[in-house]
């Protein structure tokens, strides 16, 4: 199957086959509300050609059900009249768009939410134990989703998913490991399904709309469930339009897999094709990824790589044009804890709204660009999109920079997807590239910081969460001792730390707390020279380059 083909959900249709998953972005207000940053960055990936827009998880009552800062809520009417101006925005551009609701159960967090949180069962989510559901519980809360639905529909989305995945409650309910209940709601499969059952049954008595949901193919950790118990689920919920399969409960990596995982690979671990309509997630970078999940699916949701480049789905259709590509890096999409949604690879993630404001003017003439780094041809894109005849002198045999000396060889693989895409965009600008050359005039994009290299000793003892310096420590083990400082893990998402970690000690480097230790390097920053300041920083050079030489100057 295309991802270009069009295709239905129950009976309403959409224009082709690849969705905008649900992603976390905290770009609401804190009272749930969407707003104009918001609606910006969901209608950049409805112009970017998405078939479906899948809304983040909102939360259903404002008692103890919100998960996050900014989560975006529906819990009360006042809330339409903004919810109507993101749908009809959507819906200019020929997208359908779902809001995705959800209860956070026993993950809800006790900062923002004006109640204890309850679950299933009381027992551990990581640190805190919730309250066990009482039946007048279950009740209160599926009134809270039928009437979260209703505003949902009133605000003219095109349907609802509802979250039964990631440990938030419907899943809870769903899984062996949190539902210990023994009474009607637990104890088999069929009573641990009674409570979303209750909850689609609930919404279908009311509306005649799509509704689907989110469900983990299978959990991460100990007393997991697998895939084939994942697929009862999604085979036994009657009356769901689709089921759209996601991954994990607690433990990393869940559907955001960092370079260490296969792509597609939660698609990998579906049995057989359900007999329901379906859609997966799941580390899907470009038309080969999307093409194998539709080989097993109907609808293939895009998630990370749609913050990487909101035209996305426009280009895989297209085909050529170059995609900026995701390359799993989990670094700035994954800092969610008090940060609003960006991308290390698109500094205009989560700003569109900001970004659409100032146009793009146009000049006459040349300008000269040194520097072959992610820096020097982000700056020589800018330019050429601003009208300018752009040459770009490179004094080595390749483009790349310091990416070019990646040891980590999954990283590696990943990560020279970027330099792949800047060659081609840089060819499509007809940017003139000149390698093995230097130019000292013109724009000069020498990197802002350059960390220093690791010392070659028979012993290196290392405290730092400089991304260089992981991929250094590696190629040094082997053919020296190196000690690591457990605080140097830091600057890494908990996917990629556990897999790094797990990765280095199998090259032999012990890790160490870095209290009362005397390091070779030390060197903890929270924001640290990464791809994303070096693409920010190529930009500014041309800005400021502009600015000196137009009228505006003057």
């Amino acid at each position: 199957m295309h991802p270009g083909e069009s295709g239905y959900i129950g009976n309403l249709k959409i224009k082709n086959r690849i969705v905008m998953a649900p992603m976390i972005s905290n770009l609401g207000n804190p009272d749930g509300s969407t707003n104009e940053n918001h609606i910006s960055y969901l209608e950049a990936r409805a112009k970017g050609g998405f078939g479906l827009i899948i809304t983040e998880y909102t939360f259903v009552n404002n008692r103890n059900s919100r998960g996050s800062v900014n989560e975006t809520g529906v819990y009360d009417r006042k809330f339409i009249p903004k919810f109507r101006r993101l749908t009809e925005r959507v819906h200019m551009h020929g997208a359908r768009t779902f809001m995705q609701l959800v209860h956070a159960g026993g993950k809800a967090s006790q900062q923002y939410n004006r109640m204890r949180s309850f679950a299933p069962s009381s027992v551990d989510y990581i640190g805190t134990t919730p309250w066990e559901l009482t039946q007048e519980d279950i009740s209160d809360i599926i009134e809270d989703f039928v009437h979260a639905a209703r505003n949902a529909k009133d605000s003219f989305f095109d349907g609802i998913e509802l979250h039964g995945a990631h440990g938030y409650l419907i899943s809870e309910f769903m899984s062996p490991t949190l539902n210990r209940r023994t009474d009607r709601y637990g104890g088999d499969l069929e009573r641990r399904l009674r409570f979303p059952q209750e909850v689609v049954d609930a919404i279908r008595s009311e509306m005649d709309f799509p509704v689907g949901m989110r469900i983990s193919l299978y959990e991460n950790g100990d007393n997991a469930y697998h895939p084939e118990y994942g697929l009862k689920i999604a085979e036994n919920i009657k009356n769901l339009d689709y089921v759209h399969f996601s991954a994990g409960i607690f433990n990393p990596p869940g559907s955001s897999a960092s370079f260490y995982d296969s792509r597609t690979h939660i698609f990998n671990q579906l049995p057989r094709r359900p007999a329901v309509t379906t859609m997966v997630v799941g580390s899907v970078m470009d038309l080969e990824d999307a093409e194998r999940v539709l080989s097993g699916a109907d609808f293939v949701a895009v998630a990370r790589p749609s913050l990487a480049d909101p035209y996305f789905a426009m280009k895989l259709l297209e085909s050529n044009v170059p995609l900026r590509p995701c390359i799993r890096c989990n670094q700035a999409c994954r800092d969610l804890a008090l940060g609003e949604v960006r991308c290390t690879v698109n500094p205009e993630t989560g700003l569109e709204n900001y970004n659409q404001k100032h146009y793009v003017q146009k000049l006459n003439g040349h300008i000269a660009v040194s520097g072959g780094g992610i820096k020097g041809m982000e700056a020589a894109l800018e330019a050429a999109k601003h009208g300018l005849k752009v040459t770009l002198y490179h004094n080595g045999e390749r483009l790349g920079g310091q990416l070019l000396s990646i040891a980590d060889k999954r990283k590696a693989i990943e990560f020279s997807k970027l330099i792949e895409y800047y060659e081609k965009a840089l060819e499509m600008a007809e940017v003139e590239v000149k390698l093995n050359s230097e130019n000292g005039s013109g724009i000069i994009c020498t990197p802002d910081k350059v960390y220093p290299d690791l010392p070659e000793k028979d012993e290196i003892w290392v405290d730092s969460n400089i991304y260089k310096h992981h991929d250094q420590a590696l190629e040094w083990s082997e053919n020296h001792k190196v000690y690591m400082s457990s605080r140097s893990l830091s600057s890494l998402d908990r996917s990629r730390a556990l897999e790094y970690k797990k990765l280095a000690s199998e090259k032999g480097i012990v890790f160490v707390d870095h209290a009362g230790k005397d390091f070779d390097i030390s060197i903890i920053e929270r924001n640290q020279y990464d791809i994303r300041s070096a693409i920010v920083s190529g930009r500014e050079l041309i800005r400021k380059y502009i600015e000196r030489n137009s009228l505006d100057y003057l």
